[in-house]
């Protein structure tokens, strides 16, 4: 089961309630293999998965890397230089925040507000850098912008458009517009763990909130979407579950393992 933890498992607030994690670890004891599956970097998104039990491999960075809990890498899916470069440049002229990665570090060129509204929420650091350009190095797991909700729901389609074939864009959130290569996203790295610990595709639950959860909800055997979910990701699921903290994930547990 690939889970998503932002809006999943995890409050905007970054509250777990104790009766979620009580009901993923009966998912767990169950013999359920869980990967949390996020948009967030491997730092950001190791200490919660410790904090909830999970042991095994990450799939992090929106599908471009898995990593195991050691920082080893089983898959590095990076945006190339050049093409990243293309939408750093789109945000420099739209004058919005925008940010890349580089050896698990978040890198930005401009000391904004929307940097310290990331690196709070991810629990990273920022790291100034003079021009992303010299900085990013051949590739980078992702790139994203952060700015308004509302501005983001204009310029996500424009994205798509432009970058079709090329990269993937989805909101994770509705204020962070992410970007990762063609050949990663969640549901792409789903599939190479199934590949790995060899469960068919029919066998696989995806669990999640956001655009870029849309992908492996339609790929898994079972899709279950957070309600308030947008359109497109309540589209690919086969149910629905409540919002973190509201008992959906005793929902989950109930229908994969049964009820207590």
């Amino acid at each position: 089961m690939a889970l998503d933890l932002d809006g999943t498992i995890l409050d905007m607030q970054l509250n777990l309630d104790p009766r979620d994690v009580e009901a993923l670890h009966r998912i767990t004891g169950a013999g359920v293999t869980v990967v949390a599956c996020t948009g967030r970097p491997f730092p950001g998104a190791l200490p919660w998965a410790q904090r909830l039990g999970l042991e095994g491999p990450i799939i992090c960075y929106q599908g471009a890397q898995v990593r195991m809990p050691d920082g080893s890498t089983t898959l590095d899916h990076g945006i190339k230089h050049d093409l990243a470069m293309e939408v750093i440049r789109l945000a420099r002229e739209l004058d919005l925040h925008v940010q890349a990665y580089r050896d698990d570090q978040l890198i930005v060129e401009r000391d904004r507000p929307e940097a310290h509204e990331y690196a709070n929420h991810a629990g990273m650091e920022i790291h100034l850098v003079g021009d992303l350009d010299a900085a990013m190095g051949p590739t980078t797991p992702k790139v994203v912008i952060v700015s308004t909700a509302q501005t983001l729901e204009v310029l996500q389609p424009v994205a798509r458009k432009r970058w079709s074939g090329r990269l993937n864009a989805a909101t994770s959130v509705p204020r962070y517009l992410e970007f990762t290569s063609i050949e990663s996203d969640k549901a792409t790295a789903l599939a190479f763990m199934c590949g790995r610990l060899g469960i068919p595709q029919d066998q696989s639950v995806a669990v999640g909130d956001g655009r870029n959860d849309a992908s492996m909800i339609a790929w898994a055997g079972l899709g279950i979407a957070v309600e308030g979910s947008p359109p497109e990701v309540i589209a690919a699921a086969d149910r629905t579950i409540p919002r973190p903290g509201r008992g959906g994930i005793k929902q989950l547990a109930d229908v994969l393992v049964g009820e207590d």
